[in-house]
């Protein structure tokens, strides 16, 4: 049997991902092995049914220089995605028994939930495949099972992406800098908008638990920003964005805030049922604010949320950069017989380092060194010395 390799991507989709699936698959060819790309993320190894053809079709996808010589061109994932956590299944495919694993079963708000953790079916079916290392792309939700992996005793390399930069152990994630080039672009062509009609615009982005991708959005844009790690005091901040609008001949002012940022005596309300990693989705917080804003200082507001258009469309030169150096990465990692590792960029440079403890969970922006507690900023001062990214892992 050839030597083989499975790649997937899990959760949200960034522009990058085809970008290393191809120079996995390139490089890949080029030692021998052969290179099996495995469909919408870790569902393609729960659900996989190997013994039927139409599974094996929707699931397994063999990949060549030919099949994905031009899919880095553009965003997305040439393999799907999704947010399957093998771990806590809610629901086994009809085929396989479900007594055959283990389940775990909790109450919660009056009702019991089951779930079934569906790693030997996983691990049975990279064994009948003959995988011999899986490298796996995604957040720290989907890099939390290929830990899982490791420790089963799996080969398993982990590339980090995420708009949220939020993975430890990396000062950077694949589509973090095509975020922040959207958002600022977004911003920047709304301010006719805002400005026209004299307001305050509030733009919301995502961030759940970390306020990265606002804060280096108001970075570039010399704006304040809401980050999920620091509560503001809500008048305080209504009266500075009213200041702000005061003191510009345009009269207007603006904010962005991530979805998890809260004030003093707020707490995100959250709605729908969870996914399998536990997250709910949140009430949005830019019409939260707007209300507050309107009920306090008699403004009006635009609100605009930039959420999914930040994630999608093409990378850009930074995300190709960095997309085609991890995948070239993880494949040194894997010609050395490595494992548990993730390819990541430390002090400014590349490196590989060991994937993140999902006990820690995301990595959160340093409010000392990083925001302005005072002013609801980001801190500008005293960045000499700092790798490009402006934070260490």
């Amino acid at each position: 049997m050839p030597k083989r390799i499975v790649i997937l991507t899990g959760g949200g989709d960034v522009p990058g991902l085809n970008a290393v699936i191809k120079q996995v698959t390139y490089r890949g060819v080029e030692m021998e092995y052969e290179v099996i790309g495995i469909r919408r993320g870790w569902e393609g190894l729960t659900h996989l049914d190997l013994d039927n053809p139409d599974s094996k079709s929707r699931y397994v996808l063999p990949l060549t220089p030919l099949n994905t010589r031009t899919i880095e061109r553009t965003g997305g994932t040439f393999l799907h995605s999704s947010r399957t956590n093998p771990a806590k299944m809610k629901a086994i495919p009809e085929f396989l028994d479900a007594s055959a694993f283990p389940k775990t079963e909790r109450v919660k708000d009056g009702k019991t939930q089951v779930t079934y953790d569906m790693t030997s079916h996983v691990l049975k079916n990279l064994e009948k495949m003959g995988v011999e290392t899986v490298i796996a792309i995604g957040g720290d939700d989907t890099l939390s099972y290929a830990a899982r992996l490791h420790k089963e005793g799996v080969k398993v390399v982990a590339i980090p992406k995420t708009m949220d930069n939020d993975v430890r152990n990396t000062e950077y994630c694949i589509g973090f800098s095509t975020a922040i080039t959207r958002a600022e672009s977004a911003i920047q062509r709304q301010r006719t908008t805002v400005g026209s009609h004299e307001r305050i615009g509030i733009f919301r982005v995502f961030g759940r638990d970390a306020g990265y991708t606002a804060l280096y959005t108001a970075y570039v844009t010399n704006i304040r920003c809401l980050i999920p790690e620091y509560k503001v005091d809500l008048d305080k901040l209504i009266g500075l964005l009213v200041e702000d609008k005061r003191s510009n001949p345009a009269n207007y002012s603006r904010v962005i805030r991530s979805e998890g940022a809260e004030w003093v005596g707020y707490e995100t309300i959250h709605v729908g049922e969870a996914d399998a990693y536990g997250h709910q989705k949140k009430v949005n917080v830019g019409d939260m604010l707007a209300a507050e804003v309107k009920n306090r200082a008699k403004e009006e507001t635009i609100v605009s949320d930039l959420t999914y258009d930040l994630r999608s469309g093409d990378p850009d030169f930074t995300d190709k950069l960095v997309a085609t150096t991890f995948g070239n990465m993880a494949m040194d990692a894997l010609a050395e017989g490595k494992s548990g590792i993730m390819t990541g960029i430390a002090g400014g440079c590349f490196e590989l380092v060991e994937i993140p403890d999902p006990a820690l969970g995301p990595r959160k922006v340093d409010v000392e060194t990083m925001y302005n507690t005072d002013r609801y900023r980001p801190s500008y001062n005293g960045k000499r010395g700092l790798p490009i990214f402006l934070t260490r892992a």
